[in-house]
């Protein structure tokens, strides 16, 4: 018996179809046809390889309803299987099951503990927070007798809380299309293997099956979601905190119109300060800043506590903490200032947590860190005055100047503070499940040296003039000079 599936990949969906790279990335821009490639995918691996189980998930069963199950219920013809309401499952008529799954949080990951997944794709994986999906990976194994190599594949637009970390491990520094080879180091068994990952990308123009009316649509969203959703811009998206975070290596040196500089020797009469975020699963983060006479900020150095690449010494697991003790960071801290800071007298802040002593004051982080000559103040905890604080320093005045400037060396403040995005929960807040040790700490140092909003810029009104045809329109113009024009 002959079954005809309808459906024609497009050219980036049929590479995506034909990719051996183990972990797959598709996507970028919105409707690049993703959805239905991993349908596809999904259901012709699966009947080429009978009683495969393969898992795919959303994070919320609304999202895993009107997507994927809908799609599949839709391209899949009746004769190669049916599918069970109650189980969320497509069973097919060799063997093979298409498990619809949602996964909103590490608890619900937990829920596969012990299942055996043979593949694993994932739709919007932005939407994931990274301990997530590096769970769900653990999941991810065949035995021989399948003869079949386990393999992931996952689909997303920019933004989300976990677009910081996706960015890192498909986009940062790969060439799109391109399967790079990824080293993993095995304690257990001695010895270093490796895996394949590859990013394919993905826009609404590659769709053919898409109206003229949909990227119109796109094109009359605001700037950020139209970058994200029209051109796959993974620079900003919708949902962004700080959108005006500005990181351009064409002004390191004159410092205009950037919030991102070249490094400069700290005059010795500017007050240095170190802001503290105490991190143990999670990243613990310490930054060193210096004021300038007008209250400037400059974050000039950074100790963060993620595990780091060993080549290039940037991090290499965003949101993954290095499980330290409070005495052992400490002496990180201890070292580094006896290095470089020495002779500089220098304020510490941070997060009012260390300060606990209720298991005494051997367990009391803030103690701990005394006795390494590390002494620190209780930092300002309110979140949205933080928050709105450290927006006050990222605004430019007229001349393209901020209040708040990093050096370049500072690579997880570049890399951490665009990604952080607002909670659906609490909308004027950010989202807690982000990678946000570097704003936590950031926040301290900005509470504790509060400045006002910034002024918009001065009207001057114009004069009064007889003008019956209007020939002299009347607007404002700022200047350095303040001239009426």
């Amino acid at each position: 018996m002959e079954i005809n599936i309808n459906y024609t990949p497009t050219k980036k969906q049929a590479l995506y179809h034909q990719s051996n790279a183990y972990e797959l990335l598709y996507g970028g821009a919105a409707g690049g046809g993703k959805s239905k490639a991993t349908v596809m995918e999904a259901l012709i691996d699966s009947l080429e390889h009978p009683g495969i189980d393969s898992y795919l998930f959303r994070r919320t069963y609304p999202e895993l309803r009107d997507t994927l199950i809908r799609e599949a219920q839709a391209s899949i013809p009746k004769e190669l299987g049916r599918y069970k309401e109650s189980s969320h499952d497509f069973y097919l008529i060799n063997g093979s099951v298409l498990h619809f799954r949602y996964c909103r949080n590490l608890t619900d990951a937990y829920n596969y503990q012990g299942t055996e997944m043979h593949r694993l794709y994932i739709d919007e994986l932005t939407h994931f927070p990274q301990e997530v999906y590096d769970y769900l990976r653990t999941r991810v194994r065949a035995p021989k007798s399948k003869s079949v190599q386990p393999r992931i594949r996952c689909t997303s637009n920019p933004g989300g809380v976990g677009h910081g970390w996706v960015k890192a491990a498909f986009i940062d520094g790969k060439e799109p299309f391109k399967i790079y080879h990824i080293p993993i180091e095995s304690k257990t068994l001695g010895k270093t293997t490796e895996i394949t990952r590859q990013y394919i990308p993905a826009y609404a123009t590659d769709n053919p099956h898409l109206g003229e009316n949909y990227i119109i649509e796109l094109e009359q969203k605001p700037e950020a979601l139209r970058k994200a959703l029209l051109y796959g811009d993974w620079s900003v998206f919708e949902g962004q905190v700080f959108t005006e975070f500005v990181n351009n290596p064409e002004h390191y040196k004159d410092r205009i119109g950037t919030h991102v500089i070249e490094p400069f020797v700290i005059p010795k009469e500017w007050k240095r300060y170190r802001s503290f975020d105490w991190g143990y699963s999670r990243p613990f983060s310490i930054g060193y800043w210096a004021a300038d006479n007008d209250g400037r900020l400059y974050r000039y150095a950074e100790i963060y506590g993620s595990p780091k690449n060993k080549d290039t010494k940037r991090t290499d697991k965003p949101n993954i903490g290095m499980q330290m003790t409070p005495d052992d960071v400490a002496k990180l801290a201890e070292e580094y200032e006896k290095e470089y800071e020495k002779g500089n007298r220098i304020i510490g802040v941070a997060d009012p947590a260390i300060f606990d002593e209720s298991r005494g004051s051997d367990g009391c982080i803030s103690k701990i860190f005394e006795r390494h000559g590390l002494y620190f103040e209780k930092g300002d905890h309110e979140r949205i005055a933080g928050k709105m604080q450290l927006h006050n320093r990222l605004a430019f005045d007229e001349h393209g100047i901020p209040m708040l400037y990093v050096f370049n060396t500072c690579h997880d403040f570049i890399r951490t503070i665009p990604t952080i995005v607002y909670s659906q929960v609490r909308p004027e807040d950010i989202d807690t499940d982000g990678e946000d040790h570097i704003y936590d700490e950031t926040r301290y140092m900005c509470m504790y040296l509060p400045i006002l909003p910034p002024k918009a810029p001065a009207k001057v009104p114009l004069p009064e003039r007889d003008d019956p045809l209007n020939m002299y329109k009347r607007e404002t113009v700022k200047t350095p000079y303040d001239f009426i024009i």
